[in-house]
């Protein structure tokens, strides 16, 4: 499957509805779509496993949003797990740093609350594609966020790599903004500068991915604890690991889910 073919799979998947839908700000990307089954409303019981907090990528721009992420955490509530799939704002859309940061810090905190506030085996679980995958990162290391391990999915794991191939016509500068102060900016918004501490983090990427180079991943591990593991995926690309029914997104699932689901 071409990287072309790999992108119409994904996107020409339907859009799949939540279960229900929590804001955690006024903006109206300030959203977490909870999928399968979470405590109800109020009754403070906490739910039987750790939550999934799914990031979309999209190169951290307003013109992509979660939808396409849809099929996946529904495929991952039907396989028995609570996922919330997080919105967050955007560049060109109120979004950028340090608001879109902040943004995925109130989502997991959204999904914990809607967890009963005590999700199990120590916080949730990040999984991140592409941008998402960057954040999910970045969140992971970010003092008292309640997170369990991380699974990346072809994500933008050395930020400063990323700028320098102007990946996406330059959308690392335009997620961190120009002029002054930018080299600190980048630093302090790089994953591979600031890997999660004590947080096991595995990496899946494709060996054939055209938009995020997988070298990103290869560097980023070369440098980080030995809780990071990476997952190579022989003649993948981009989008074939979050795309339901491929055997790329098998392997995701089969990280995610509990024993013996279907």
């Amino acid at each position: 499957m071409t990287a072309a073919d790999e992108e119409t799979a994904l996107l020409g998947l339907a859009p799949v509805a939540p279960d229900r839908t929590v804001a955690y700000g006024p903006h109206p990307d300030q959203i977490v779509d909870l999928y399968g089954t979470w405590a109800a409303p109020g009754a403070g019981a906490a739910v039987p496993g750790p939550p999934v907090v799914l990031l979309h990528g999209g190169f951290w721009r307003a013109a992509y949003d979660r939808r396409h992420l849809s099929p996946l955490a529904a495929a991952l509530a039907g396989r028995g797990l609570p996922v919330a799939l997080a919105e967050y704002r955007r560049v060109g859309a109120g979004g950028g740093a340090p608001q879109t940061f902040d943004d995925v810090a109130a989502a997991i905190g959204a999904a914990t609350a809607a967890a009963g506030g005590q999700p199990a085996a120590g916080g949730v679980v990040l999984v991140g594609h592409s941008a998402g995958g960057h954040l999910a990162l970045l969140a992971a290391a970010r003092p008292g966020t309640p997170v369990a391990r991380v699974v990346a999915v072809s994500p933008v794991a050395d930020l400063a790599r990323a700028h320098e191939l102007g990946l996406s016509d330059g959308a690392v500068a335009a997620l961190l903004g120009g002029g002054p102060g930018f080299a600190d900016r980048l630093a302090a918004a790089d994953p591979a500068r600031r890997p999660p501490a004590g947080v096991p983090v595995t990496i899946l990427h494709g060996t054939d991915d055209p938009d995020v180079p997988i070298g990103l991943s290869r560097r980023y591990a070369a440098g980080c604890p030995a809780t990071t593991e990476l997952r190579e995926l022989p003649g993948v690309g981009h989008y074939a690991p979050v795309t339901p029914g491929t055997a790329s997104c098998d392997a995701l699932c089969a990280l995610l889910c509990p024993p013996g689901s279907t």
